[in-house]
This record gives structure tokens, sequence and C-alpha cells, in this order.
């Protein structure tokens, strides 16, 4: 028995299980949004709630599986506040029996829009890390992220903003970058700045139109089965952001953000860029070097391989039902874990950023090489050009570091004459 508990824990050492308890349900109608066609491959009359069954079997299930002291949910949609208050109070509840042995944390994804004060009062009490969905300033954001009657949501999504603010909650602007926004770098970054967002993460949006498989279910959108076969080209969704556009989106923001905000804003991709180049392993599944341990759980039960795999061909089983320890080895087999990095192109395995890209989403790697290997992730050449433009800043960082002083000093570094010549605990300018 004592070796059968150690390997069921070996067997779910990292894992991690983001839960949509409303499914994609949302109330509103962004454009660009991935899931909400996920309705699709459920039955009429679906409710999209978690039901206590499935709560109590996944808050259950997760703590005791995890080896590690420190277990972490994240709450996601669709809009996860779209189930109410008491749901969440419940989720509290069903978590405290746990605490003594777990540290246990919450992190909730929302578009803002039904955020009150009795929810930022709530988030705060309880510690939850918010992730607010928000592209930009008004004419930015409402491009993309509307309400189902056609009228922009940024009004509502804004006034969140300021509730978790008012609040104090703890939280970060997620910022998603479509066609359009990609454009707009700078108004983007500076709106942020200007509102006190000291935390930002960029998500390139990247989608196809349906092959044949996905519109088998209903679906408008490409799965990632149309990797291979006959459906391999299936068309670029129009909101799809431009990959060349999307690196010189990061460039513009990183050379602003080099020269007058390290240490005071802090840009997700930025923070995985310096991680990358000093050694460590990506803390983000997208630049990993090998994927499959972070699932998702849909608001019925069943458990997909993540949120960009939930299609029938990449069920694993049942929080209810099944090992969570078993779904995960099962993930791993389905194209994620090893292929990630074993399935690479070999220009991608001989690329001097490889450390930093990995290869980015296996979702998004349709594109083919100049000399026509499948398998290059679409966004490529942004990232490239990404990653090479700002490795003149990450040497100096790293060289930072070593000397224990702050990455800050970077700023004072990039117009000097020749060089920073670090000495003892401080820095010159020579």
């Amino acid at each position: 028995m004592a070796d059968e508990a150690q390997k069921a824990s070996g067997s779910c050492q990292g894992l991690h299980l983001l839960a949509k308890p409303a499914g994609p349900a949302c109330n509103l109608d962004c454009e660009y949004c991935f899931y909400l066609e996920k309705k699709a491959l459920f039955g009429a009359g679906e409710k999209f709630r978690m039901s206590d069954a499935v709560l109590g079997a996944y808050i259950t299930k997760y703590i005791t599986s995890q080896p590690t002291p420190v277990v972490e949910f994240v709450w996601q949609g669709g809009e996860p506040t779209l189930l109410g208050l008491d749901f969440f109070k419940k989720v509290v509840q069903l978590q405290k029996p746990f605490a003594g042995r777990k540290t246990i944390t919450n992190s909730l994804q929302t578009n803002g829009t039904l955020l009150t004060d009795a929810w930022c009062a709530f988030l705060k009490k309880n510690n939850f890390l918010v992730g607010l969905s928000l592209d930009g300033p008004k004419h930015i954001h409402d491009r993309y992220r509307r309400r189902r009657d056609g009228r922009g949501s940024f009004a509502e999504a804004f006034r969140g903003l300021k509730l978790l603010q008012k609040h104090g909650v703890e939280y970060n602007v997620m910022a998603c970058v479509a066609r359009e926004t990609a454009k707009k770098p700078l108004p983007v970054y500076n709106f942020f700045k200007h509102e006190g967002v000291e935390f930002i993460q960029f998500t390139p949006i990247v989608e196809r139109m349906a092959d044949a498989r996905s519109k088998q279910h209903g679906l408008r959108l490409a799965s990632p089965a149309a990797l291979t076969g006959t459906d391999e080209q299936a068309g670029l969704a129009p909101w799809s952001v431009d990959p060349h556009e999307y690196g010189d989106f990061l460039i513009d923001v990183y050379e602003q953000w080099v020269r007058k905000d390290v240490g005071k804003t802090f840009v997700m991709n930025f923070e995985w860029a310096l991680n990358a180049w000093i050694g460590n392993p990506s803390p983000v599944c997208i630049h990993a070097q090998q994927c499959g341990r972070s699932m998702v759980l849909e608001h019925n039960g069943d458990v997909y391989s993540c949120d960009h795999y939930v299609y029938p061909d990449y069920r694993l089983g049942s929080i209810t039902a099944d090992d969570l320890g078993g779904m995960v080895e099962k993930s791993l087999r389905q194209g994620c874990g090893i292929a990630k990095e074993t399935a690479l192109p070999s220009l991608c395995r001989q690329c001097e950023v490889l450390a930093a890209c990995r290869g980015g989403c296996p979702k998004h790697r349709f594109a083919r090489t100049w000399n026509g290997e499948p398998g290059l992730h679409y966004l490529c050449d942004g990232y490239k050009n990404f990653f090479l433009h700002i490795r003149k800043y990450l040497q100096v960082m790293t060289q930072l570091l070593e000397n224990g002083l702050p990455v800050s000093y970077v700023m004072k570094a990039i117009d000097a004459p020749l060089a920073v010549r670090l000495d003892d605990s401080r820095e010159t300018v020579v």
C-alpha cells in the first residue's frame, strides 16, 4: 500500500487543475473568445453550474493528490462570477478542513463586469488573487470585448478595476493582444500605468476557423487535431494577431519599460524571458520544455488536457470517478508531455532562442519552416524577433543579479556611454 501511495503521489507531482465552474457560460460575447463556442459540446438545457458533488470531489481530490505543500486553485470561465458569491463562500468552507495540512490559495479570472463592493470585500478577506481581463483603454478594449447586445464592456470592466483597487484586492491584468490591438502597444501599456496597474500579462490571440472535425461538433474554430491531415491549413481567424506585429508590440513596450519602469511595473512576459535567460524552468506551460500537467476541469466534472484542448478527443476522465494521477499520465500520452519537445522541427532545435521559446503552445504549431517542415509555431517570427532584441538587456540584468544588485539598475546602464562597471555593492557608469 505504501508503494502504491507513493506511485500515485509521484504521478501527480506538479499537476495543476484549473476549474471552470460555470463552464463556457459568460455575460459577454467577446469576438475572439475561443471558449464560448464550447456550449455546443453540451446538451440542450445545460445549466452550466458546477454541482456540489463535483465541487466537493474537486476540492478533496485536488488537495489530497498534491505532494507539494501549496495547492493553487484557479477559477476561470466563461465567467465564474455568474455563479454568485455564495458559490465561492462554499468553496472557502470546503477548503477549510484541509488548511492545517496544506497552504491553499485561490485565484479568480474574471471580466470584472459583475464585481461589486461585496464581491471585493470577500475576495480581500479570503486572499483571492484576481486576474482581470482588460485589453486597454476604451477604444481598444471595446474593439473585441463586447456585450451580447453589441455594446462595449469597457465601462463595467473599468469599474471592476477601480473596485479591486478600492478594496486592496491583489490583482493583475490579463490583456489580450488581437490583430488590431497589436498596432497600439504604447497606448495600451501607458493606459495601464496611468491607472495604477502594476502586474500585466499580454496574451496573443491565435485561432483558426473550423476544420471538418470541429464542424462535426458544431464548433466554429479549429481543434488541435487540425494540425495534421487534410485540414492542416484551416484558415486563420481574422482577429488572430500577426506574428511580426506581436513581436513588435512586445518590443515597443519593452523599450519603454526597460528605460522607465523596471521594478515598478511587472510585465509577466518580460519576467518569463529573464527567468529563461538565467536558466530557470519556465513557470508557464507555453514556454515550458514539456507540458500536459496543467489540466482543466469542466463544470460537469469532465477533465481535459488543458483549456485549449477541451474537445471530445482530449477528454481524460471525470473528477468524480477517475484518479487524477491516471488522468495526468493519459494527458502526457495525448500529444503533450515530452511530445512538446520531441515534435519540434529541426529549425527550432537549432534556434538560438529555444531556451526562451520552447516552441510555444502545441495548439498553435500549424505553420511550416522555410523548407516545408511542419510543426512550427505560428508566432515564431514574432517571438524570435522579441527574444533576440532584448538579449542585450537580459545580459545586463543577469550581471546585476550575479553581483547582488537590483535588476532595476539596468535603467541607469542603458544610456551609459560605454558600460556599467559593477564595483562591490554599487554601480559606476564608465
